[in-house]
């Protein structure tokens, strides 16, 4: 049994295994346990491992490329044109080792552990924002049903606290309680989210490639840790505009009345690192626009007929491919070169 390339459908347990030969054709079948897979694909001659990017993913390749395999992964939405009919473990199995053979498929980088961890700790942070949003949203609900109204915004429920909370009388015993719980709770998220972001801050110090990413303007430590720990091989990528591509950050391109005219991005890739960026250019902007350099100029034309939001997300897009630069030319951004990017 000569396996040239092999498919695999990853499984939480159980796992499918499809085998093609050189001119294509189906020569093993298998359903293995996941925690014997490396024992299996170990005792195989060396050839092409496809998979799909999903959980696990990553670790398993790290041990495949190990043993000489040429691993290749792809997301689960190239591979889903290759399913036939009736969809199960093992005709997905046999579409990721077909996709995986595509000369024009587009494969996924194999993340390292490094960078695997960064992410994590990315992940772990944005839950705990979206826990202390939440949180705020419920205190904000629970005074306004004691007839205390608090505009929106934290700087200002935290001076209410400051200034009211002591003294107010419109609270019982019992939710005067709750709300010091709550206000604790606030504290105690404040106070992980600040460590989280005082190691971001230091490994964007340590890592190159953050540092260089920092010296583009709405590029923080945030943005710069996930940026780098998200880009594996740059060369991937052949220019700017692609690497905004990857993002979502390029606007379609529709037809309306025989006219070609461009709509909104496409919102493809990584929602969190699309946030970051725009969230940078909506931070930068201000700064940016009043600088005598030509993306100032560029600025303020198209701050004259689009809505400044639309120009947020343009000058994310112009921030991606001055990070794609940065990246690519293993140089600190200038100002000088925005026009190049």
């Amino acid at each position: 049994m000569n396996i040239v390339v092999l498919g695999i459908d990853l499984g939480k347990t159980l796992c499918s295994l499809v085998g093609l030969d050189r001119e294509g054709a189906v020569v093993l079948r298998r359903r293995i346990r996941r925690a014997s897979l490396t024992a299996f694909v170990e005792k195989q001659s060396h050839c092409i491992i496809g998979m799909e990017a999903c959980c696990g993913a990553h670790h398993l390749a790290r041990q495949f490329d190990s043993l000489g395999h040429n691993v290749r992964l792809m997301p689960p939405e190239y591979v889903k044109p290759y399913v036939k009919s009736h969809k199960n473990d093992d005709r997905d199995a046999e579409a990721i080792a077909e996709a995986a053979t595509r000369p024009t498929m587009r494969f996924v980088p194999i993340k390292s552990e490094e960078q695997l961890d960064v992410q994590t700790l990315h992940r772990a942070r944005e839950r705990l924002v979206g826990t202390r949003t939440a949180l705020i949203n419920q205190l904000r609900g629970v005074l306004f049903d004691r007839g205390i109204v608090i505009a929106r915004g934290r700087p200002k429920l935290s001076l209410w606290l400051r200034e009211n909370l002591p003294d107010n009388t419109l609270l019982t015993a019992r939710m005067r309680q709750l709300v010091d719980d709550m206000v604790d709770e606030l504290h105690s998220l404040d106070h992980r989210i600040k460590q989280l972001d005082q190691e971001f801050e230091a490994l964007a110090k340590s890592d190159q490639r953050a540092r260089l990413l920092r010296s583009v303007p709405g590029i923080g430590a945030l943005n710069a840790t996930a940026l780098a720990a998200a880009v594996g091989d740059v060369s991937a990528f052949a220019k700017g505009r692609d690497f905004a591509a990857w993002l979502g950050l390029v606007p379609r391109q529709i037809t309306t009345g025989g006219k070609p005219r461009l709509s909104g991005i496409s919102k493809r890739g990584s929602t969190y690192m699309r946030v970051l960026l725009i969230h940078g250019a909506r931070a930068a902007l201000p700064y940016l626009a009043r600088m005598d350099t030509q993306l100032d100029a560029w600025l303020q034309a198209l701050l004259k007929r689009a809505k400044r939001n639309v120009v947020v997300v343009a000058l994310a897009n112009k921030l991606a491919r001055i990070a794609w630069a940065v990246m690519s030319n293993q140089r600190p951004y200038e100002a000088a070169m925005a026009s190049k990017g």
